[in-house]
């Protein structure tokens, strides 16, 4: 038995048999059968701790996505684990490796933390990659550049979301180092975003720093400038191989000179600028050892220490800030209020001082009684 037809509302009245279209009624769709879905279930938190006490990288992994998670479901059980593993943080050195798009720092690190795995460390690569503004998704491919790395079983590598953060650094970059350390991995990486001048964040989460540069680029300019080169450690122009090398090496002496200008914190350390290539591997080795000149250098003259200490305060900012926030932003008194401003600001009919003022007001965050008279 045929279905019932009839003609498109487009079709003109009295239409020929060159109009064919025909619309044939649906089948409504059975409600589904069976049992409710099943709730999530509870992350083992024990498991994940004793896994990655153990090395386990799975359970690392694992873990890193629950520390990672916005979910108010996983706020307790993050804290859980994270305390449960912070007396086994602190002895990994801690890396920061930044630089333009286009730098090389994927392929850097692929050559350096597979040198450094054939000596027999562990490495941990936290790489951490651009978030959409539009989609808030991301491709998260840098591992993808890593292949001789991803291959060591003494390596894990981990490609987060930048997540809309400042800085060039992922939302729990520092949660995941101290996981990371717990593991017992004795070098973590942290490959930022790589978005220029501004990426300055990483710098108050590691004990080294690293800026990788390449020749051509522009780079010779924003040498002279206050930023991201003020506060490296060790400066590598990459991609010193084939032609290119003349070019580096000419890029190489002028940020030497370049760095005559700044005012250096520490007297007693005085910047590296090296050459390398990640390709041929070459000066890679090199860079490296000034790595560690570095932190020998930082373990004598108390610099480590308090380089660690300041590293701790600012995470407790970080959360506060963001834990004010969130509070603020889930308040019942704000969330109407802010709305009617909002429209207000756009208007033009108040200023964005003064409704600011009015919602941490409403917040109870400031007294009425101290706005302007």
């Amino acid at each position: 038995m045929h279905a019932e037809s009839t003609p498109p509302d487009w079709i003109p009245e009295g239409g020929g048999p060159e109009f064919a279209t025909r619309m044939v009624g649906g089948v409504p769709r059975p409600s589904p059968a069976g049992p409710a879905p099943a709730p999530p279930r509870a992350v083992d938190v024990p498991a994940l701790i004793d896994g990655i006490k153990a090395g386990d990288r799975v359970a690392l992994a694992r873990g890193i996505t629950l520390i990672e998670s916005r979910a108010q479901v996983h706020r307790a059980a993050a804290e859980r684990l994270l305390n449960a593993l912070m007396p086994l943080s602190g002895n990994a050195w801690r890396v920061g490796i930044t630089g333009a798009p286009g730098a090389g720092k994927s392929t850097f690190i692929d050559t350096l933390g597979s040198s450094l795995c054939d000596s027999g460390r562990r490495v941990a690569v936290l790489s951490v990659d651009p978030s959409s503004p539009i989609s808030h998704g991301s491709i998260l491919g840098d591992k993808t550049r890593m292949e001789n790395l991803s291959r060591r079983p003494s390596a894990f590598i981990r490609p987060s979301p930048s997540g809309g953060e400042v800085g060039g650094v992922a939302r729990r970059t520092r949660e995941t180092i101290t996981l990371c350390e717990a593991a017992g991995f004795e070098i973590v990486l942290v490959e930022t975003v790589g978005v220029g001048q501004s990426e300055v964040l990483v710098r108050e989460m590691v004990d080294c720093f690293l800026l990788l540069m390449i020749a051509g680029a522009g780079d010779e300019l924003q040498g002279i400038k206050k930023g991201i080169v003020e506060l490296a450690d060790i400066l590598a122009v990459n991609k010193a191989d084939g032609e290119n090398r003349i070019r580096v090496e000419s890029t190489r002496l002028e940020f030497e000179r370049a760095l005559h200008y700044f005012s250096i914190s520490d007297e007693a350390w005085h910047p590296p600028v090296l050459a390398c290539s990640s390709l041929s591997s070459e000066g890679v080795r090199e860079v490296w050892a000034e790595v560690e000149r570095f932190v020998r250098h930082a373990n004598a003259t108390g610099q480590f220490i308090e380089r660690r200490h300041s590293q701790s305060l600012a995470w407790l900012s970080a959360l506060l800030e963001q834990g004010l926030h969130e509070a603020f932003a889930a308040k019942r008194e704000v969330i109407a209020l802010r709305r009617e401003l909002e429209l207000e600001v756009v208007t033009g009919n108040v200023s964005a001082p003064y409704a600011a003022r009015r919602l941490l007001e409403a917040a109870g965050l400031i007294m009425e009684n101290n706005k302007p008279q």
